[in-house]
């Protein structure tokens, strides 16, 4: 049995995620938790999943801080400033609403790790529970931790004021304290999509650039300097250059890495980023390190005490220095500030872009044929990372072979710093796959 993915436990509600599963997780939790945090993103579905899950907890004799809606990151960071031994956020992050999912965090920040997960899993797939005692069962205790969010992030940015026309999609999500910071700052902040709502009415949820056209158009035709989107769980941040500019994942990476990393340090990236940011930070004497994709690899990566900063284009940004959990609201606030002191569409400016390839082929047995692939390429290429799919360095370009993580699919992706040589590296790519689909 496998519930966990790159992200916890993520689905569809009523088959995936049920209320008898987020009990199951209560009372594997509770078996070595004696205090343990739990919070939701506005999903109606997370009232009962909850409930079942705080159930499944205090039935094992494990206390519970209920911090109630609440951001992701709020959740993580939760867990040590209440002393706790783990926290629960029940969420689908930027999923769709029909979806819901339960992820697990240690009192560092970070998300439970492979060994974490498998433990929770075959004690779930045991089902074997000895309830505490009657008298022994765990206590209940409501606690608003969004303040606290606040005065960390405040302490963590390290200025008293800041002078800016933000405007924050908060995505009818969890990520109001990205509001309560900026305002507490000076900001004038404008808010859309303010309200929390689990069905998301105003946008989908996922803040990629098709889903934040009506932001981008505000801060473009208005007189704002930024703007700033969140996913439900606030747990992603994306964002907008005063002159409407969307910025790519890739060039937000960038941007927050350059800021955070001195010379000699590395930055966590996953396999799949852009050659432009290894290249930006080259400037700098700042190398990256690559990691599977998920920001749970990249946290286990920014472990290390040279690294600086990790980031996913996806929208995960984690300062290691703070915590190692994805925190929106810290990132929302930290590329305000950036953009305080020099406008974001003058620093983009600074990034090279390069073209990127995509493509997909539908496959059967993906994993019988990823072997293959790995097979061939190791002995094919000299410069190959095996993390997570098989990607090959070609010094001017890369490619990567990843086998979906959802879909019968073997994905390809090229890079190359020129046009024509991003083409001709995308054929090479789909030539490696086609001898392994033979």
């Amino acid at each position: 049995m496998t519930l966990f993915g790159t992200s916890g436990i993520r689905g569809p509600v009523g088959e995936t995620v049920t209320a008898d599963l987020a009990l199951s997780m209560g009372r594997a939790l509770g078996v070595d938790c004696d205090r343990v945090v739990v919070g939701r993103d506005p999903r109606a579905s997370g009232e009962f999943l909850q409930s079942a899950l705080v159930a499944g907890l205090r039935e094992s004799g494990t206390d519970v801080v209920d911090v109630g809606v609440a951001a992701t990151p709020t959740v993580a960071r939760a867990v040590a400033w209440r002393d706790a031994d783990a926290g629960v956020s029940i969420t689908a992050s930027h999923n769709p609403p029909e979806d819901n999912g339960l992820k697990l965090w240690q009192p560092s920040g970070q998300a439970f790790d492979s060994e974490g997960q498998e433990r929770i899993e075959a004690r779930i797939a045991e089902a074997t529970f000895e309830p505490a005692a009657w008298d022994e069962s765990g206590q209940l205790e409501t606690w608003d931790a969004r303040a606290r969010h606040a005065e960390a992030i405040q302490a963590e940015l390290g200025r008293e004021s800041m002078d800016s026309h933000v405007i924050v999609d908060v995505g009818n999500g969890a990520g109001g304290v990205t509001v309560e910071v900026l305002k507490s700052l000076g900001a004038h902040v404008e808010t859309l999509n303010a309200q929390p709502d689990g069905a998301f009415p105003g946008r989908p949820s996922e803040p990629k650039a098709e889903n934040c056209t009506s932001l981008s158009t505000l801060v473009g035709e208005s007189d704002a300097d930024i703007g700033i989107a969140h996913d439900g769980d606030a747990d992603r941040m994306r964002a907008v250059a005063g002159d409407g500019t969307y910025l790519t994942g890739d060039v937000t990476l960038a941007l927050f890495a350059r800021a955070a990393a001195e010379p000699g340090q590395r930055v966590a990236v996953p396999v799949d980023t852009s050659l432009a940011v290894a290249d930006y930070l080259a400037e700098i004497d700042v190398d990256v390190e690559y990691t599977p994709v998920g920001d749970v690899y990249v946290a286990e990566a920014a472990e290390a005490p040279d690294v600086a900063f990790g980031g996913e284009p996806s929208g995960a940004w984690i300062w290691p220095a703070h915590t190692l959990c994805p925190d929106g609201p810290l990132a929302a606030s930290t590329i305000a500030a950036l953009d305080a002191d020099r406008p974001l569409a003058e620093r983009i400016a600074d990034v090279p872009t390069y073209p990127i390839r995509r493509d997909s082929v539908e496959v059967e047995a993906k994993g019988a044929v990823m072997d293959r692939v790995r097979e061939q390429v190791l002995a094919d290429y000299d410069d190959v990372t095996t993390l997570d799919g098989v990607r090959v360095d070609l010094g001017d370009a890369w490619f990567l072979l990843r086998a979906s993580g959802t879909q019968p699919l073997v994905r390809v992706t090229a890079e190359a710093r020129e046009d024509a040589r991003a083409d001709e590296v995308l054929a090479e790519a789909r030539e490696c796959l086609a001898a392994a689909l033979e």
